[in-house]
């Protein structure tokens, strides 16, 4: 038998597992949507087949001289501090995989067999350092809060960020709540947002509400747009994007759009152009499915890269004339906002306890205010 990483027990406490012996290992529903939202980490989560991005957290391979053994049991005798109760709660939610398929906690391991349980975050490779991080709170009561996120934050620790993130933020948020564990996979963000997207996220602060929130947001019943400017004009003012969404072969911090349907999720994105610039256009984007940069690459995809969007050739002059004038008004605007310019405005959900409707809407911030204001002056001095 082997093990990934670390050792046994060192595993079960950078999962952040609770000690409670009825706890899930993982949410049974995860929110957590691969969404035009998230910073695309080098272990990209797994996608279900029901659309859920879930994220390796242990991995176990079975010897040549395996006994055939139900799975619960054949983890329990490898994972300390850890029951078979909830590993059989996790088997249930679709968080235990053998080579990468969900199975039942009676799925029999066979030898070669490769056992991992994925949770609906990314690993958490050290202790999450509470921080004082200035957050901006739109609503909060003992269910949830809703966060403007500014750009330039990373939502999760991790790769590379384990520090000034959006959980560290939290961690220092709810560091007097004795009812909130930052490391409780159960709690907490409910989906996500790239690093340079701006906009409205909500937190669940207990375990019910994670999963009704959850829900929502897995049965699409969640209101969300966003706002984007894209390089040059689209072919109608209203249209719709479909196209499957995976991992870029060529460049794997990228996601693609495949025209064969056995590639990749499902993806549809609806716009509409709120103002034309000519070389640019402001549009509202409406997700149908949240795959991960879904808004991102699908206008790549369509020829209309977001304005200053590095990662998916945005940040060059794409539209336009030659002259130095105008490159010199790019390079400003490429200043003015030094990102995607990507956020999202509007969020509504219904409430998981008392069943009302929630909408909130978060402003234009001022990088983008700025950009969209120097677009109409060039526009309107161009006649």
């Amino acid at each position: 038998m082997s093990i990934s990483n670390n050792s046994e027990e060192e595993h079960v406490d950078a999962a952040g597992c609770p000690d409670a012996e009825d706890a899930p290992l993982c949410d049974p529903v995860s929110g957590m949507e691969g969404a035009d939202d998230d910073e695309l980490p080098e272990d990209a989560g797994i996608v279900t087949d029901d659309g859920r991005e879930l994220f390796e957290h242990f991995r176990f391979q079975a010897d040549k001289g395996q006994q055939l053994l139900r799975v619960d049991k054949f983890l329990v005798e490898r994972m300390q501090r850890t029951s078979r109760n909830r590993i059989q709660q996790a088997a249930d939610a679709g968080c235990i995989l053998v080579n990468g398929k969900a199975v039942k906690s009676s799925y029999k391991v066979k030898p070669f067999d490769t056992v991992s349980i994925v949770m609906d975050r990314p690993r958490y490779e050290n202790e999450i350092i509470a921080e004082d991080i200035p957050l901006t709170i739109v609503y909060e009561d003992d269910d949830l809060l809703v966060v403007d996120k500014p750009a330039g934050l990373v939502v999760h620790p991790g790769h590379g960020n384990y520090h000034g993130t959006l959980v560290n933020a939290l961690a220092w948020h709810f560091r007097d709540n004795p009812n909130y564990d930052v490391s409780d996979p159960r709690l907490g963000l409910v989906h996500r947002i790239d690093k340079d997207t701006s906009g409205l996220l909500v937190v669940a602060k207990t375990p019910e509400a994670k999963t009704h929130l959850g829900n929502q947001f897995f049965h699409k019943t969640t209101r969300r747009q966003y706002v984007a400017l894209v390089w040059g004009e689209m072919p109608s003012s209203t249209g719709t994007i479909v196209g499957n969404i995976a991992r870029n072969p060529r460049n794997k911090l990228q996601m693609a759009v495949f025209d064969d349907p056995t590639i990749g999720k499902h993806a549809v994105t609806h716009y509409e152009v709120l103002e034309s610039f000519g070389y640019v256009s402001v549009v509202k984007c409406i997700l149908e499915t949240g795959r991960t940069h879904q808004i991102r690459v699908h206008f790549q995809h369509q020829g209309h890269p977001l304005f200053n969007d590095a990662r998916y050739g945005g940040d060059r002059m794409l539209k336009g004339n030659t002259s130095g004038s105008y490159k010199q008004f790019i390079a400003n605007c490429f200043e003015v906002c030094p990102r995607q310019a990507l956020h999202a405005r509007t969020l509504g959900f219904v409430h998981p306890r008392t069943g009302e409707e929630m909408d909130f809407e978060s402003p234009l911030p001022a990088d983008m205010t700025e950009l969209f204001e120097r677009w109409r002056r060039y526009r309107a001095d161009k006649g």
